[in-house]
């Protein structure tokens, strides 16, 4: 089935963005650019209902020659590993909007609006790209918002945390493009056309060397994206300045563009490099684990906690990534979702109460739950959904990725499990700090609970973490095509690599024999 879905998709939200910037009311712009949300997310919808599960390949494809004596075409695509997360990403735009015009945001709302409707095009482009170079024009679109919404509407030191944010992320986006035009040169020598199509990639041929350095290239703009420990330094100050709608999105989508580009570029375009790196991966992945576990739990700002549980929850989607393993896969998959429900919900509620009081230390709370019992009750069921309690969204990726990574490498698993173990602690202790005792500060007496929008704003996400918790299968089913094409291509390289070692050993055995001989 083609049509023109994907181009809807990726397009309606920058023509909403023009027509938000244009409108001349301020009263009404949060109601429209809501309203220009909420026609993605209803696309979102249909395409998942109409989605084959029993087809691995591509959806919805649309192809055309965009700059053909480059070899360049706009070429999209939607498959079991990026269906799940345009619907994250249309329903966290639309959530981010409806609580940032309740008061979140006074300041220069249409262009608040506009930044928000550009980086959802950026993103759902990202993600529907299938060719390389229309991948990285909606990678770098993606980046300018961003670095606007921290820089404008951002608290604190939101300058620097803005350029430090876009100096990490463009050293990965140029080593990314020089990779992309090498790959690129090397096809048009072996295909006989220059193409930057991700099937066309796939069937090129580089010497181990060459792929290493690729890869490379890659990887590290994808690492730095995630972020992976040692190159995770910018993210808490990016979720600590940037504004609530902000955190939202870098947390629920923006951190998972560099999961993801490891799923669908880094690893099937060098899948050989990528099982020598395993080992390598798998280690950054459980020091980040347990890093991001102690580190978050010696914060006293509410807002970097949450922020450095990001570093440790997503050391666990790469775990699951590079165990190379179909539960371990489908997990990490699982859990990009996961953490963009329940971290974005996370950052939500912190900017909840920072309306209220201004302040992110938690020192400055206590006694939470006698003033605003609805809003520690919610608080509560998101932080359980967290430290992945069974009956919520948190535990089914846990359980998967643990499971796949003991199949693949019993000591990595057993070292995640501590970060299971550290962020059920870091997560409950700060709940008793801010929920629970005596209210130490007679303002919070008088805090106002939730209200009825930000009740709206927060019902979606609770009602996704009781569903992906107790019925994952119509999510699992919808993955494990693709999945199971990926590893297949994993699996074919394996196989080429266990050949050249016995074909290098029987060399050396029989180069032995002879000088025996001699």
């Amino acid at each position: 089935m083609g049509g023109f879905w994907l181009t809807g998709l990726i397009f309606v939200p920058a023509l909403g963005a023009l027509g938000v910037l244009l409108q001349g009311d301020d009263d009404s712009v949060w109601r429209s650019a809501f309203i220009y949300s909420l026609i993605p997310l209803a696309i979102s919808l249909y395409l998942f209902a109409i989605f084959d599960p029993a087809q691995a390949s591509y959806q919805f494809v649309e192809r055309y020659a965009w700059i053909p004596e480059f070899g360049i075409s706009y070429h999209l695509g939607m498959d079991g590993i990026s269906l799940f997360l345009v619907i994250l990403t249309t329903l966290l735009i639309s959530l981010s909007i409806l609580y940032s015009g309740g008061g979140d945001i006074e300041m220069r709302p249409r262009e608040f609006c506009f930044m928000m409707l550009v980086l959802e095009t950026g993103l759902l482009g990202a993600l529907l790209a299938v060719d390389l170079f229309l991948f990285y024009v909606f990678w770098e679109v993606m980046l300018v918002p961003m670095y606007l919404l921290i820089g404008i509407w951002g608290h604190g030191r939101k300058i620097y945390a803005t350029f430090k944010f876009v100096l990490f992320t463009m050293l990965g986006s140029l080593l990314m493009l020089v990779a992309i035009l090498y790959l690129a040169g090397a096809a048009r020598a072996q295909l006989g056309h220059l193409t930057f199509d991700l099937p066309d990639l796939y069937r090129v041929s580089l010497p181990p060397t060459e792929s290493r350095w690729l890869f490379a290239g890659f990887a590290l703009a994808f690492a730095i994206k995630v972020p992976m420990w040692p190159v995770h330094t910018w993210l808490p100050d990016a979720h600590t300045e940037a504004p609530t709608g902000g955190s939202v999105m870098l947390a629920g989508i923006m951190l998972k563009m560099g999961t993801y580009g490891f799923v669908r570029f880094a690893i099937p375009l060098f899948p050989a490099v990528a099982i020598e790196a395993a080992p390598l991966f798998l280690a950054l992945a459980v020091i980040g684990i347990v890093y991001g576990a102690l580190v978050a739990m010696a914060q006293p700002n509410l807002k970097r906690l949450v922020a450095y549980s990001s570093v440790s929850h997503l050391g666990f989607v790469m775990l699951g990534i590079f165990a190379f393993d179909p539960q371990g896969l489908q997990g990490a998959i699982y859990q990009m979702l996961n953490h963009g429900v329940s971290t974005g919900a996370l950052f939500l509620l912190v900017g909840m109460i920072y309306v209220r009081r201004h302040t992110f230390d938690i020192s400055e709370f206590g006694g939470l739950w006698k003033s605003v019992p609805i809003y520690a009750a919610v608080f509560m069921v998101v932080m359980l959904s967290s430290i992945g309690l069974p009956g919520l969204n948190g535990f089914v990726g846990e359980f998967l990725i643990l499971l796949g990574t003991f199949l693949h490498s019993e000591r990595a698993a057993w070292i995640a499990v501590t970060g299971v173990v550290l962020g059920a602690l870091y997560m409950m202790w700060t709940y008793e700090r801010v929920m629970w005792g005596p209210i130490t500060k007679s303002i919070n007496a008088t805090l106002k609970d939730m209200t009825a929008r930000e009740i709206a704003v927060i019902a979606p996400l609770i009602a996704l973490m009781l569903f992906m918790g107790l019925y994952p299968r119509p999510l699992l089913d919808r993955m494990e095509p693709s999945v199971d094409l990926l590893l297949n291509r994993v699996a074919a390289a394996q196989v080429r690599l266990d050949r050249q070692q016995i074909s290098t050993v029987a060399a050396l055995d029989l180069q032995a024999r002879s000088g025996r001989i001699q």
